[in-house]
């Protein structure tokens, strides 16, 4: 009885779960869901703001949440025991880790998602070079390290486990985190990007045996044989679940096809097999975590059912639970714990060990396999990134008593400097060279001397919405066969979004190529692939599908840099907005708008923007049934040029009859132009251009066939210049200039919120203006770069950072 009682006294009170309310005298803190909540509200908050401050320097959100985590705990606003003894009471830590472990449960799921045994039976021997070095060399120092430590601040702890947790911890490389820095920095479909991705794919799966043999060491004060009967156990669950999963998990993707939801039923059962497998692992005695990652591992890969899952589990684990987990390690991690010039020097053995190992050892076999010195350099930094499979081996550590807490909290910041030092070191030394081919982009502009000369457009869209318009659009400049033909890139802008997990991301991007090609190989159903790959099979357009994911705030970087690797003559992006049912426009996203404007200003090429009102339809019209009515607008200056240049090229489709209307200033419109113009040379010099430009073009409709009208109108103020328009409004496509200097556009519409299609192109998308007619907006690559007033935007060719899409 005194022994019962005893410990009664020692032993927090079980939290009720809810409270009766502040009301009647129930302080939400005492009881476990309200203050569960504020747990998850507080870290969530807390990691979100240190992930925006570490923004600027490209930080993977691992890092912002190791900190957060031990921001949270003893280490720092734990130091207060009246904030640690509130918000996390020794009562609440069971339900905290429970929820913490559930959570990881099924986040290690999804990385296991993200891992594709046929791409580690792909893996090359460079790549298996690389890894196994990787893991073997800082595995043996990690063994070396532990010896430092057991004669110092680790006494008395069991050698086995001890001396392999601590090669393990040294030789880990994360795979979701390697992903993330590797798309930040647009080095994912470079060679060395895949070779990376490769190599830490071996190096996961390598870290995972290897913990499952630290763990099964571990046992305590048990005969040594439990070790080895929880060793094979282990061993047995893997290879059941290798032969008995897979035949399953098949016939559930067989009956999700592609463009149709997933039963529920099937995400259910899978999510059911995910806690089966990790009592099961849980059972043998090492660790539910394990029987979550085989399931992942053995998904299949191809078609939507994997997609599915992440979709319905990601966001509810990676936003609410798996925070917990950072916080239940960081209320482990107490820094204050390294004191004195021993503890110090030892973490300073520790980094530099780790560090040494994964650099030197990837280094030196990467140099034998004969990569470049550089990109060796840049692969060691990337292969000792390290994340939260290596906070999962630490705290597994630290609950089965391996590590005490001094060790345990030099571990972390060891985890934490090596990740924080990943993305600066490589933006430092890994710099890839600019295409050679940049100086051969002759032909920037479709305006040209010599118009036989092959075309290439990069067309980018930014879901199946503009896929059709875009196509017929292609359809109707592929101009004709004496010509050197139409070169298109068809470029599907992807954003990379703050997700943690990297399947749809690592997947496309390792079967797509440069960036994302597809090379003809058969590729999984996507919809986007199979609408231009039909395309080119039924016209004589030579297409290439492309995908570029990457952030809203440097997709622009993608769009220009592809431009200039390709020779793009134009780019062509879709308006910001879509039609609606009613006719009206409405903002897809405006982040779009942002995204085309600063391609406008960054283009190395010409530009144009497709206001989308249904070119030809929902789908795509073949090239005899083409049938379509073109209008240029020709003001003058070299916007309206570019303009007329493309429409005479499309002009050349049989399907098409092209109508010009060049707009001529009445002589009290004339006065004010003369008033107004200050750079008269270079307006001289314009209308010059223009003169020459418009003498040429009449020559050829001279000795063409009819498709072609030409007219002359003479306005004097923009009414009369919107009713001639109007006169125009049944046609199938406008092409205006975007940029116009001249009093005749002026007033047209001095109030629209979107600058970058002009004045024209704001009348002809404007509610006032009634028309079905698509509407593209076209401006030129000037070379001649003049300081503009604020009015008037002028492209500029700025220079792209150094990290790229394609290593070709």
């Amino acid at each position: 009885m005194a022994t019962n009682a005893t410990t009664a006294s020692h032993c927090p009170s079980p939290m009720k779960a809810t409270s009766n309310g502040v009301f009647q005298g129930d302080s939400p803190l005492d009881y476990a869901l309200p203050l569960v909540i504020l747990q998850i509200c507080l870290v969530i908050a807390l990691t979100r703001i240190l992930a925006f401050l570490l923004r600027p320097l490209r930080e993977p959100r691992v890092v912002a949440e190791i900190v957060g985590g031990i921001f949270l705990g003893p280490s720092v606003l734990g130091r207060n025991e009246k904030y640690l003894n509130a918000i996390f009471p020794t009562k609440s830590l069971t339900v905290l880790d429970t929820l913490a472990n559930l959570g990881l449960l099924f986040f290690l799921f999804l990385v296991g998602l993200e891992l594709d045994p046929k791409s580690l039976r792909r893996t090359g021997k460079k790549a298996l070079s690389i890894a196994l070095a990787g893991i073997s060399v800082p595995f043996v120092l990690g063994i070396g390290t532990s010896f430092a430590l057991r004669a110092t601040i680790s006494k008395g702890v069991d050698k086995a486990p001890f001396l392999v947790f601590m090669g393990v911890a040294l030789s880990i490389t994360a795979f979701p985190v390697l992903a993330r820095i590797l798309a930040e920095l647009k080095l994912l479909t470079t060679d060395i990007g895949r070779m990376a991705m490769s190599a830490a794919a071996v190096n996961d799966v390598a870290a995972w045996i290897l913990l499952a043999l630290a763990i099964s060491l571990s046992g305590t004060g048990r005969s040594p044989l439990v070790s080895l009967w929880v060793f094979l156990c282990g061993s047995g669950f893997v290879l059941c679940c290798v032969i008995i999963v897979p035949p399953i998990f098949r016939w559930m993707a067989q009956r999700c096809p592609e463009g149709e939801p997933v039963e529920e039923l099937y995400v259910c059962a899978t999510l059911v097999a995910v806690l089966a497998a990790g009592f099961v692992t849980d059972t043998i005695g090492i660790h539910a975590l394990f029987g979550a990652f085989v399931i992942g591992v053995l998904v299949p890969k191809e078609g939507p059912f994997a997609g599915a899952l992440v979709e319905k589990v990601e966001d509810l684990v990676s936003g609410l639970f798996l925070p917990l987990y950072f916080v239940a390690s960081g209320l482990k991690t107490n820094v204050a714990t390294i004191q004195g010039a021993q503890s110090w020097g030892l973490l300073v053995l520790v980094i530099t060990t780790a560090c040494f190992g994964k650099i030197a050892g990837t280094i030196s076999v990467s140099l034998m396999c004969k990569v470049p010195f550089t990109e060796a350099l840049a692969l060691g930094f990337l292969m000792n990134t390290k994340g939260l499979v290596e906070l999962i081996v630490l705290n597994i550590g630290k609950d089965r008593k391996v590590l005490n807490d001094q060790t345990f909290a030099i571990m972390v910041l060891m985890a934490i400097f090596t990740t924080f030092i990943t993305t600066p070191l490589v933006m430092a030394v890994y710099k890839p060279a600019k295409s050679k081919g940049k100086g051969d982009h002759k032909y920037k502009t479709i305006e040209r001397k010599d118009t036989n000369t092959q075309l290439r457009i990069l067309a980018c869209f930014h879901s199946t919405r503009n896929i059709p318009s875009m196509i017929n659009l292609i359809e109707a400049s592929r101009g004709t066969e004496k010509k050197e033909g139409l070169c298109v890139y068809a470029m599907h802008l992807m954003e990379l979004s703050e997700r943690p997990s990297a399947i749809l991301m690592v997947h496309k991007a390792r079967k797509n190529g440069l960036p994302f090609w597809n090379k003809g190989k058969q590729s999984d159903c996507d919809q986007v692939v199979v609408a231009f790959e039909t395309f080119r099979q039924l016209s004589r357009v030579s297409v290439r599908s492309m995908t570029a994911i990457s952030p809203m705030s440097g997709m622009h970087e993608d769009i220009c840099n592809s431009a200039e690797r390709k020779r793009a003559a134009m780019i062509i992006l879709p308006f910001h907005r879509h039609q609606r049912v009613d006719g009206t426009f409405e903002t897809t996203r405006t982040e779009y708008h942002w995204v085309n404007k600063r391609v406008l200003e960054q283009a190395p090429c010409s530009v144009g923007i497709l206001v989308d009102r249904g070119l030809g339809g929902a789908a795509h019209i073949s090239a005899s049934n083409v049938s379509y009515s073109i209008t240029v607008l020709f003001f003058g200056r070299h916007d309206d040029r570019e303009a007329l240049a493309y429409g005479a090229r499309m002009a050349e489709h049989p399907g098409i009859s092209l109508t010009v209307i060049r707009f001529l200033p009445g002589p009290e419109v004339s006065g004010e132009i003369v008033r107004v113009d200050i750079n008269t040379s270079f307006s001289a010099s314009e209308e010059s251009a223009d003169e020459r430009f418009l003498m040429e073009f009449k020559s050829k409709i001279s000795n063409d066939d009819s498709s072609i009208t030409y007219e002359e109108r003479v306005v004097r103020n923009s009414t009369e210049t919107i009713e001639v328009i109007r006169e125009f409004s049944q046609c199938n496509l406008f092409v205006v200039g975007r940029m116009h200097e001249s009093q005749v556009t002026a007033k047209l519409n001095n109030n629209s919120d979107c600058p970058e299609i002009g004045p024209v192109g704001s009348l002809l998308t404007s509610p006032e203006f009634s028309t079905s007619a698509s509407v593209l907006v076209v401006q030129q690559y000037m070379i001649a770069k003049k300081s503009p007033p604020p009015s008037v935007t002028s492209t500029k060719v700025a220079e792209m950072p150094e990290g790229d899409l394609e290593s070709a």
